[in-house]
């Protein structure tokens, strides 16, 4: 088959990826004038360095991710150490690891700063909210996840300590604006990954920036399997007639014949590209539900290091102005000969994304100076903000079932993205999955292999 790939992030280029391994002719097309999506690198040559544009970690249920990675060839960069560190103000810490007795530490409600009675009582409100989301109550879609913790007794300090900060990383949004079922969700389907695998669920890492993880490799199988790849090429629409797929239209007004499409964009380019397709309207619908969500992360290169005791650091109590610390030195073997390098984020950051590059720096330093002894006196040698205002999606209470299927009604035409329907929602494992499907959609419609 002639196959057009519309989109080049993650999604995209899995999709381009297996479709040339099924032995078809893909060309892949990107409005941008690179690949890679929401996962790429962005070189900083004052420090001659390639940081990613925020830290990107994985879990270690992540099949279709790793599948991708195999195809491409870059599997043997991702990392699971097994262990995350929770910090305190003024430098105290406490590691959690996914073996051994220090496994049961946190599910008997050993957390950091949960004291007392609350041990216990967080440890009932987790055994209920493990329940909970493998056998869901009907209304989980009606509250938010802040109204699920309250339900189930979870106690303030555990959700301080750490699930308040599990719903912003799971879903990408806050508790008290995402739908229970989306963290209910993720969490089902992480146990259940985690038994079928017989593997403790755990979050790793890559140890290379996300251009050599996600695309150098992609693009050696491009030139390998005759992939064709266009870039600065935005298509206006798919083109439908009579039900039956004809191709895309570029907005230069070139026209591209195709046998079948897997239209890849994220869910805040989707529409009107669509408009031909019957049925378009239900796509649609996830445009008008799944709103955007702000990420800033910052690459921070300092003159010393802060003596961070893990790969990773959740900050107790630093919600909206810093979350996680990154030790890019341990992550990528850096050594650091004139500067350290740290990578912060700060997720669901709906007010951090309207401050100033300076003001986000004093208040990302100040945390830093607060937490760890060792950064007092540090200096900024060189500093890159990232803001993304669109980095993920929010689903509020009554959106479940609004993200569409893969399988479109039009013969030879597929979605994909994260914002589809599939087991991990806003994830990379989510859009690879959405690839995964969009690819068995088309190859499994009876068509010539």
């Amino acid at each position: 088959m002639n196959c057009l790939v519309v989109g080049g992030g993650l999604a995209g280029l899995a999709s381009a990826v297996w479709l040339a391994e099924a032995g078809h002719r893909v060309t892949l097309l990107e409005r941008r004038g690179a690949l890679g999506g929401r996962t790429i690198a962005i070189p900083q040559a004052e420090v001659d360095d390639i940081p990613d544009n925020g830290q990107h970690v994985f879990a270690s249920g992540y099949q279709h991710l790793f599948r991708y990675l195999e195809s491409v060839g870059t599997r043997e960069h991702v990392r699971f150490p097994g262990t995350m560190t929770f910090r305190m103000p003024g430098g105290a810490w406490q590691q959690q690891s996914v073996k051994g007795l220090a496994a049961l530490r946190p599910a008997l409600g050993d957390l950091p700063g949960v004291t007392g009675l609350d041990r216990a009582r967080t440890a009932v409100a987790q055994a209920r909210l493990i329940r909970q989301s493998l056998r869901q109550p009907a209304d989980l879609d009606e509250i938010t996840a802040d109204e699920w913790f309250r339900r189930i007794g979870m106690p303030a300090s555990a959700r301080k300590a750490q699930w308040d900060g599990i719903v912003i990383g799971l879903t990408g949004d806050k508790p008290d604006i995402s739908s229970a079922k989306v963290p209910a969700d993720l969490l089902a389907t992480g146990i259940r990954r985690a038994i079928a695998t017989r593997t403790p669920v755990s979050i790793g890492y890559p140890t290379v920036d996300l251009d050599t993880l996600f695309i150098r490799g992609a693009e050696k199988v491009f030139a390998e399997r005759g992939v064709t790849v266009r870039t600065s090429a935005t298509v206006r629409c798919v083109d439908v007639q009579d039900g039956h797929l004809q191709g895309v239209t570029l907005v230069s007004g070139e026209s591209l014949r195709a046998d079948a499409v897997i239209c890849a964009v994220p869910v805040w380019k989707v529409r009107g590209l669509l408009d031909q397709v019957p049925g378009h309207e239900v796509i649609y619908r996830a445009c008008e539900h799944l709103t955007p969500v702000p990420i800033v992360s910052v690459n921070l290169y300092l003159d010393r290091s802060i003596e961070m005791a893990d790969w990773g650091e959740i900050l107790y109590g630093g919600e909206g102005v810093l979350e996680q610390v990154w030790d890019r030195q341990r992550m990528h073997g850096r050594d650091p000969v004139k500067t350290w390098f740290y990578s912060t984020t700060v997720s669901a950051a709906y007010e951090l994304v309207r401050c100033s590059n300076a003001e986000i720096l004093e208040q990302q330093l100040g945390m830093l100076r607060r937490y760890y002894p060792a950064a007092r006196d540090a200096q900024v040698v060189h500093s890159h903000i990232v803001r993304m205002p669109a980095s993920t999606f929010a689903q509020r209470p009554g959106t479940a079932g609004v993200r569409p299927p893969q399988r479109t009604q039009v013969p030879g035409l597929a979605i994909a993205g994260d914002w589809t329907r599939t087991d991990w929602t806003t994830t990379m494992e989510g859009a690879c999955q959405s690839a995964t499907l969009a690819v068995e959609a088309i190859l499994g419609e009876g068509r010539p292999l």
